[in-house]
């Protein structure tokens, strides 16, 4: 697993020190294979995108945290990518050393969770981030968010609901791209620009929608998704994306969370 691991992030471009050469980024068909066999918690988590973005400049974290419930859906496959969103949401209070808010996102991250299922092991994990929070433990809490969002993947493979394991993942790392993007965009850099070069990473998140079940797949909020991401691809080939590339990337992933945290009638 080790070894997989370093495959997968060998073939990510350099997210958090620069970027790679263009031809060194795209994946093989062997390198791809490999990452199939990854848990989808290979993705970055949104802590490590913030934690970089916040070397290069001082975001107004407290702005940027999300408050309100997630709109209702009896739709699993949004519930679960709700969650991943709401996770991002977490690690933006933490950065923000809202306690309060981590409080919050907690509660909604276990209310969504209870909706898909999850065992008692990880409606524990409320209580601890209740704990870290009302410690004001950021340290803590920047972990317990991982291990709560990793459980709750690991419930879902349990379950055998792996194509829930792959849009937690999905979701968080659109929202935490959304911010990300939003922040380079308001004071663009090449340095910061670079952050969002990740064309493998994209390609990884296509292939892994690519093998979803079909029914899923026409899925409206799936289908949007994928033809959203396959925008985003064209945006961040360049080893440092141009300011008009940023925009227009910040503008097709917000489109993506938008369409995943708005209500929905359907199963």
């Amino acid at each position: 697993m080790n070894r997989m691991r370093r495959l997968f992030f060998a073939a990510l471009p350099a997210v958090f020190a620069g970027g790679l050469p263009a031809a060194e980024t795209a994946m093989t068909p062997e390198q791809i294979k490999g990452a199939e066999r990854i848990e989808a918690v290979t993705i970055p988590m949104p802590g490590e995108f913030f934690s970089s973005i916040g070397k290069l400049n001082r975001p107004n974290w407290v702005k940027l945290v999300r408050t309100g419930t997630p709109a209702a859906t009896a739709n699993r496959a949004q519930i679960a990518l709700m969650l991943g969103t709401l996770v991002a949401d977490g690690y933006i209070a933490v950065e923000a050393q809202d306690s309060q808010g981590v409080k919050n996102i907690g509660k909604e991250i276990i209310s969504l969770a209870k909706k898909l299922n999850v065992s008692q092991r990880v409606l524990g994990r409320g209580n601890s981030l209740n704990d870290f929070a009302s410690n004001n433990d950021w340290s803590a809490l920047r972990e317990e968010l991982e291990a709560t969002q990793n459980e709750v993947k690991l419930d879902m493979e349990e379950q055998k609901d792996e194509s829930l394991v792959i849009l937690v993942s999905l979701g968080a790392w659109v929202r935490g791209t959304a911010i990300v993007s939003g922040l380079v965009d308001s004071a663009y850099t090449p340095e910061s620009a670079r952050l969002l070069h990740q064309p493998a990473l994209i390609e990884y998140l296509l292939h892994q929608i690519d093998v979803l079940p079909a029914g899923l797949q026409k899925d409206p909020l799936i289908a949007g998704i994928r033809a959203n991401l396959e925008k985003s691809l064209t945006f961040v080939k360049a080893a440092t994306p141009t300011d008009q590339d940023i925009k227009n990337l910040h503008r097709a992933i917000a489109d993506i969370v938008e369409e995943i945290t708005k209500g929905s009638s359907e199963s």
